[in-house]
């Protein structure tokens, strides 16, 4: 008999967490009668916080005994590959996936997909997954979790397509104040090298960011991406005494970090995955006027109406009053997006921006940043691990890792 593998597709609706649960602790929803009375594993970037944690309280490793690093010194790709180990030396009965490859660069996606192919051979896989991109090759089993309901479809073109790629009408809001630039080059790298303990992990990087351009980075895991862009934003000290050069200035020649910080529109999903403050969703748009995370002053009129435009251009006004802690995944970035952008800065930069979303709400941040570049002067970096769909850059910067450290190359486009 050919062996059972689903493939569940989630929006940022679906209750997931539960719905996971629910299979490891045996309350199975139709169509899991093969799992009945079977013990299950779970392999998802939850868990691997959750081994980091215990092995930092317990100051010891658990599944990575073997290896002369931590969990936590771990690229994604190799945390993901050393818990799959862990698991399957345990021998379950199956095996849930929670978007597996989120995270990860196409590299490492190939290496789990090929390990995951073998593993399928002889154990049933259930794998959740947002992006249709990701499906497993061997998934014979398709459904789609809409919220708490889970629905069967017979093959995975039966489920709707529904990405938008051209939802917002009309033009970006002006900003209340503009930021007067005269350097037509805003960051510049040269020969810039960065290495941590003696292990190089930026070689030779010259690059060069102007006035209103549109960047996207790429490259793997541990090539050095958020070190270029911890340097860029004035963070790291590792920018002094080298050919860095931020807003026309060389680093190290008397700026403040707040002076580089308050020209730059900053946003990584981080910033709000573990943010707990109780703001309204017009209030966490203002804040970004104020450089905070949530409004702690008493807006002005002029800002009051600047929240408007924006959330009427993303389609989120009559949610204005609403919590921003209560709002699903993919609005949550909407606002934030609009945030880093609401003073039209000199440079906005997305870190991993579309993590964990699922595809209409990938398509959609992607359609509100094609739409900043095109009508404003910002320069835009957008960091990915995946090439997302409609992304119009201009330009990219691609990391090679090497031996002596990542070297850059400008890609056409």
């Amino acid at each position: 008999m050919k062996q059972k593998h689903w493939a569940i597709f989630t929006a940022n609706t679906s209750h997931t967490k539960d719905f996971i649960n629910n299979l490891l602790e045996g309350y199975l929803p139709e169509g899991f009668d093969e799992l009945k009375d079977k013990e299950g594993a779970l392999l998802s970037k939850l868990a691997v916080e959750r081994f980091i944690d215990i092995e930092d309280r317990h100051e010891a490793k658990i599944i990575t005994s073997n290896s002369d690093q931590s969990l936590k010194s771990m690229s994604s790709g190799e945390q993901k590959k050393a818990l799959l180990k862990h698991i399957l030396s345990s021998n379950p009965d199956f095996i849930v996936l929670d978007n597996p490859f989120d995270n990860l660069d196409t590299t490492s996606q190939e290496d789990l997909k090929i390990t995951l192919q073998k593993v399928s051979e002889h154990t049933p896989i259930v794998q959740l997954l947002s992006r249709k991109t990701d499906l497993l090759p061997f998934a014979n089993t398709f459904a789609k979790l809409e919220g708490k309901d889970l629905f069967f479809h017979e093959s995975v073109s039966s489920l709707s397509d529904n990405t938008l790629k051209d939802h917002f009408q009309g033009d970006i809001p002006k900003p209340i104040n503009s930021y007067k630039i005269d350097e037509e080059t805003l960051i510049a790298l040269k020969n810039v090298g960065v290495s941590y303990s003696q292990r190089p992990i930026l070689h030779d990087i010259n690059w060069t960011i102007k006035k209103g351009e549109f960047w996207e980075l790429r490259g793997r895991n541990g090539s050095g991406k958020t070190t270029i862009l911890s340097m860029i934003t004035g963070e790291n000290p590792k920018g002094y005494g080298q050919e860095l050069y931020i807003f026309g200035r060389k680093k190290g020649t008397g700026e403040s970090v707040w002076e580089i910080k308050k020209r730059i529109g900053y946003f990584t999903p981080s910033m709000t995955d573990k943010f707990t403050g109780y703001h309204s969703v017009s209030h966490m748009i203002i804040s970004g006027l104020n450089d905070s995370i949530g409004l702690y002053i008493q807006p002005t009129e002029a800002q009051l109406r600047l929240s408007k435009e924006w959330l009427k251009l993303i389609g989120l006004w009559e949610m204005k009053e609403e919590l921003f802690h209560d709002l699903s995944m993919g609005q949550k970035r909407l606002i934030m997006c609009a945030r880093a952008m609401i003073k039209h800065p000199p440079l906005l930069i997305l870190d991993e921006p579309t993590a964990g979303l699922d595809d209409d709400s990938a398509a959609l941040f992607v359609a509100l940043v094609n739409k900043f570049a095109t009508q404003s002067d910002t320069t835009v970096i957008f960091v990915s691990h995946r090439k997302e769909p409609g992304l119009e850059a201009e330009y990219i910067y691609q990391l090679e890792k090497s031996d002596i450290g990542s070297t850059g190359r400008v890609l056409t486009t």
